[in-house]
C-alpha cells in the first residue's frame, strides 16, 4: 500500500517533521507548540510541525493561524468535517519533509521531551517504527483495560510483541511514512501495516503519560469495538488483500466439493436401491440432502465473492478523498 495523495511538489529534507492531528483542543495548542519549539531548539533540529485539524468545531483554526504568523515552520491543513484520526495522520504523512516523522497528540498527554530519544533510535539505532509506551497512565479503568485487551490481541495476530498500539507519541522513517496508508480507523495499526509493507525493525520505548489538562477524552467503548473489527480487516488485507480469491475461492470450492460429494453419495445410494428393487427412500426426507445443497450454495457465492474481489482490487483507485477547507504552508 502506498500514499496516493500528496499536495507536496518538492520537498528539502528536515531533521524532523511532527505530525499533530487534533480535534477541539484549542486551549493546549499554544503551550504545545511552545514546548516544542523549546525541544527543537535546545536540540538544533531543523523541523516542522504540521496540525491537522480534523473538522474542530472550537477556535483551534484560529489558534493555529496565530501560533503559524508568529513560527514560519508550522504548516497546517483544516478539514471540512471530522474524517477521523487516520485521515489526518495520512494527509499529514503525504505532506511531511523530515527524515524523521513524529507523530503526538494535542491533548499534551504525550510529553514533547520524549522526541530526542525517539528521534536517535530511528536515526542511529536503524529503526524503521519505535512506538512509545505509556507504562504508567493516567487514565480511567474504563480506557485501560480494553486497551489491555486490545494490545493483547494485536500482538497475537501479529506478531508484533510491542505493549502499548494505541499510543499516539510514535517516530517513523521518512520511507515508512511515504509507503504505506492510513485510513478507517487504522491509526492503531500503524506498526502492522508498516510490517506488511516490508519494514521489520519496529521497536518501543517507555515514555511519559501525563495527566489531560485541558479538554476531554475522545475515547469511546465503540472505539474498542471498532478497533477488534479493523484488527480483523487489516490482518486479511495483509494476507489477501491482493489476492481475494486465494482465500474465498479455497473455501468456497472446499464447501462446493463437500456439497457435491454429498450429493454424489445420495445418488449412488438411490440407485444401489432402485437396482435391487427396494423402496429408496425420499432425498428430500434426509437432512443431508440439506446439508449437500446449502453446501454448494454457499461454494458457489463464495468463489463469485472471491472473483469480484480480485475485480475490485485490480481496478480499484484512490481511496481518500478529503474535503479541505484551509491550509498554511501547503502548495495546493
Amino acid at each position: 500500500m502506498g500514499c496516493t495523495m500528496s499536495l507536496t511538489k518538492t520537498t528539502n529534507m528536515l531533521d524532523l517533521s511532527i505530525v499533530i492531528p487534533l480535534l477541539n483542543e484549542n486551549e493546549s495548542l499554544p503551550e504545545l507548540e511552545a514546548w516544542i519549539v523549546k525541544v527543537m531548539n535546545a536540540h538544533s533540529y531543523s523541523y516542522e510541525i504540521v496540525f491537522v485539524d480534523d473538522g474542530s468545531t472550537d477556535n483551534s483554526w484560529e489558534v493555529i493561524q496565530t501560533l503559524s504568523a508568529k513560527n514560519p515552520n508550522i504548516r497546517a491543513i483544516r478539514f471540512r468535517r471530522n474524517f477521523g484520526k487516520s485521515a489526518a495522520l495520512n494527509i499529514g504523512f503525504a505532506e511531511v519533509k523530515g527524515k524523521v516523522v513524529i507523530t503526538m497528540d494535542a491533548d499534551l498527554q504525550d510529553s514533547p521531551d520524549e522526541i530526542p530519544g525517539l528521534y536517535q533510535k530511528i536515526k542511529t539505532e536503524g529503526y524503521d517504527v519505535v512506538s512509545g509506551w505509556k507504562k504508567k497512565r493516567y487514565d480511567p479503568i474504563t480506557k485501560t483495560l480494553p486497551t489491555k485487551l486490545f494490545n493483547w490481541a494485536t500482538r497475537k495476530m501479529s506478531g508484533i510483541y510491542l505493549h502499548d498500539f494505541n499510543c499516539g507519541l510514535k517516530a517513523y522513517s521518512h520511507a515508512v511514512v511515504k509507503n504505506i496508508e492510513v485510513y478507517g480507523e487504522m491509526h492503531r495499526y500503524i506498526p502492522v501495516i508498516a510490517k506488511s509493507a516490508g519494514f521489520k525493525k519496529i521497536g518501543e520505548q517507555v515514555v511519559e503519560h501525563r495527566a489531560r489538562k485541558y479538554g476531554t477524552t475522545k475515547f469511546g467503548l465503540n472505539r474498542f469495538v471498532n478497533g477488534l473489527l479493523d484488527l480483523m480487516s487489516i490482518f486479511f488485507m495483509g494476507k489477501f488483500g491482493k489476492k481475494p480469491m486465494h482465500f474465498f475461492g479455497l473455501y468456497g470450492l472446499i464447501s462446493f466439493i463437500l456439497g457435491f460429494s454429498i450429493a454424489m453419495y445420495m445418488l449412488v445410494d438411490k440407485l444401489i436401491h432402485i437396482i435391487q428393487h427396494e423402496r429408496a427412500p425420499l432425498v428430500a426426507e434426509s437432512p443431508l440432502f440439506y446439508l449437500g445443497l446449502v453446501s454448494m450454495i454457499i461454494g458457489t457465492q463464495l468463489f463469485l465473492a472471491g472473483f469480484l474481489g480480485e475485480l475490485i482490487s485490480r481496478s480499484s483507485g484512490d481511496r481518500n478523498q478529503y474535503a479541505i477547507a484551509e491550509t498554511i504552508g501547503i502548495d495546493a
